[in-house]
């Protein structure tokens, strides 16, 4: 884990439930389809907090983890690239995302495959 994402707010996955009004298994369930992504930090499963918006996972995200999964990255390093700032973007590509600039980081995470 890098220095900048241990900055991040983290939610374990019964958090999310509650924050998303939603049961375990539905969480889970949106970890597994990409919705989310989800590591384990001190042996727990968590979420970075930015990952949700408004009560719901961030819409932007689900495409640009599958972008990089399909790419070869692994959860950690998907995780790190969205947490880091990137030069192309000026900034975190997460922020990037919650900015509403999906094509930009999307036409970035390609440039990595």
């Amino acid at each position: 884990m890098t220095q900048h994402a241990a900055a991040f707010e983290w939610h374990t996955i019964p958090d999310l439930a509650e924050i998303l009004d939603l049961k375990l298994s539905r969480v889970r369930r949106l970890i597994e389809e990409r919705h989310l992504l989800a590591v384990r930090r001190e042996g727990v499963l968590v979420v970075p907090a930015d990952f949700v918006r408004d009560g719901e996972p961030l819409k932007e995200l689900r495409g640009t983890i599958i972008l990089l999964a399909d790419a070869g990255f692994d959860d950690e390093e998907i995780l790190a690239w969205l947490l880091e700032t990137d030069d192309a973007i000026g900034d975190t590509p997460l922020n990037a995302l919650r900015a509403g600039r999906k094509s930009e980081v999307r036409r970035v995470a390609q440039a990595l495959a």
